[in-house]
């Protein structure tokens, strides 16, 4: 455990308390509300409760994602966003509490754990060497060892940089994120396999943990992109953020945005064009009726908007205007979510209960106080990081320009 650095001009503003405070209220009220619906219908509860799971967590380990990416390419705006970045990633120790409802309440989310199931179809009994509650949970443990070992390591030699200005630990950071980018995408890959395409046990794609090594970095960035609007209104990051870091953040929102659309995209064709019962039913409830208008909406609202609006010079420099495309890419991210995972409770038939509103936001309060208490423990800027100095150049050359 380290001690919290809590001095210094770069410490977080007043408002990331009150939002700690506020978020936790949030979270605890509504998650006994959702606990009532625990009573009421225990099959409802666990599916709304995966599907919140399945946004919050994609923000943690996302954002893990991009900590390692900017460890690897430099650059001032990795720098503004380190603290951001690795103030989610702490959060994961809260994920993989929040994790273990889905594997006590398997038998209520994933069919292939009933045995009279796994009798019905035949198909399953091969899967099931694989498609088992045991060897779910062995994988689930691998997965969050990983995360958190690498987020251990990331923010522990950030902090001692902080406190030594070695330029050691700089290097360990970017060594390490090679292999833990190649990690990242074969954990995140498989992770999806088992905690979401298995609601569907008889059916598979080859693209879907892509689309999820894409949507988790994209709604981490979307987060962060949010986050950091906000931290630049206040110092100390007033004095440090510019317009050309809110330009390269956008450039690589539109680049996360194209790289899910393409998966997703590409996901969609294949099975289309191939037009096999055993692939392309997963669509067939997901194009039809109001599942068909939110898969319409998903596609305007979390391609082509964005894909747009990111295209403009002067729209990217404007932190303004920049946050209303995170912002709406975010509420994207959710629907997405939700039109993936309800219609294997649901089918074709369109039903929004009231626990898929309570439990994001009741998981998303105790997250959003979580991250907001990890944020203020740290100065909001490694100023003993080698890309400080090119942090403060680009804000000066822009005031200069």
């Amino acid at each position: 455990m380290t001690t919290p650095l809590t001095s210094g001009p770069y410490n977080a503003p007043a408002s990331v308390s009150r939002v700690e405070q506020r978020a936790l209220i949030v979270g605890v009220v509504f998650t006994l509300l959702l606990a009532v619906g625990f009573f009421l219908n225990r099959r409802q509860f666990f599916h709304s409760y995966l599907f919140a799971f399945s946004f919050w967590a994609g923000i943690s380990i996302g954002s893990l994602a991009l900590l390692m990416l900017q460890h690897l390419t430099g650059g001032g705006w990795g720098l503004v966003i380190r603290r951001v970045l690795e103030a989610s990633t702490r959060t994961l120790p809260l994920i993989l509490i929040l994790f273990l409802p889905i594997v006590f309440g398997a038998h209520s989310i994933y069919d292939w754990t009933h045995p009279e199931e796994l009798a019905a179809h035949p198909a399953l009994v091969e899967k099931s060497k694989y498609l088992n509650l045991s060897f779910f949970t062995v994988r689930a443990a691998i997965y969050f060892a990983i995360w958190l070992a690498l987020a251990y390591f990331l923010n522990r030699w950030s902090l001692l940089q902080d406190r030594t200005a070695d330029r050691l630990f700089a290097k360990r950071m970017r060594v390490l994120s090679g292999p833990g980018m190649v990690l990242f995408v074969f954990t995140v890959t498989f992770a999806s396999i088992d905690w979401f395409m298995s609601l569907d046990p008889e059916w598979s794609s080859t693209i879907y943990g892509f689309i999820f090594v894409a949507a988790w970095s994209l709604s981490a960035l979307a987060f962060t992109v949010a986050v950091m609007a906000a931290l630049a209104k206040h110092e100390p990051m007033s004095n440090i953020v510019g317009q050309s870091h809110f330009h390269d953040l956008g450039k690589l929102l539109l680049a996360f945005v194209m790289l899910w659309s393409y998966f997703a995209f590409s996901q969609f064709l294949i099975i289309w064009s191939g037009n096999l019962p055993e692939e392309i039913r997963w669509y067939l409830p997901r194009i039809h009726g109001t599942w068909g208008a939110i898969a319409l909406a998903v596609v305007v609202l979390h391609f082509a908007f964005p894909f747009l609006f990111l295209l403009s010079r002067s729209f990217k420099r404007d932190s303004g205007k920049l946050v209303i495309v995170a912002v709406l890419i975010l509420v994207m991210r959710l629907i997405d979510l939700f039109w993936m995972i309800a219609p294997n409770l649901t089918h074709e038939q369109f039903n929004v209960s009231w626990m898929d509103l309570v439990a994001p936001v009741a998981i998303g309060g105790l997250w959003l106080g979580v991250f907001a208490r990890a944020l203020s423990r740290r100065p909001l800027i490694p100023i003993n990081d080698p890309l400080y100095e090119t942090a403060l150049e680009q804000k000066h050359a822009h005031a200069g320009h």
